[in-house]
């Protein structure tokens, strides 16, 4: 750990040359290496940078897309149930219409109208004749 810690450390040369015969040589003052902002910047990896943009614009493509995709499928359903109900309402009044049809051909109706608004009778005695 003490090892790692000196190599992380830079010794200023400046301040203590590595020659001086005339006096014995001083312990070396501990510098922290300067890391600015556009140096740590540098050191970033530039295609991992590049993958990791394509692969959030790859996942967000593909949620907007499932996103449609359910949206569509929701609005068609909605279409469906509408498109039932529409069929459903359509077939009662048809049925409906059946049963009208059913009453105005009835033979109690077209006697009623021929012997009340035609003035028409009912012939007492019907004759049926055969030809040979």
């Amino acid at each position: 750990m003490l090892a790692k810690r000196l190599e992380e450390y830079e010794y200023d040369h400046e301040t203590y040359p590595e020659h001086v015969d005339e006096q014995p040589r001083p312990k070396p003052v501990l510098v922290k290496p300067k890391r600015s902002f556009q140096k740590a910047q540098m050191m970033l990896d530039k295609p991992l940078r590049s993958r990791c943009r394509t692969l959030f614009i790859v996942f967000t493509v593909l949620a907007m897309a499932v996103t449609i995709r359910s949206g569509i499928g929701a609005s068609r359903g909605y279409v469906l149930v509408d498109t039932q109900q529409k069929a459903q309402v359509l077939e009662q009044e048809n049925e409906r219409m059946r049963i009208e049809i059913a009453q105005l051909k009835s033979p109690q109706r077209i006697k009623a109208i021929a012997t009340e608004e035609l003035g028409l009778q009912v012939p007492t005695k019907v004759y049926f004749g055969h030809e040979k």
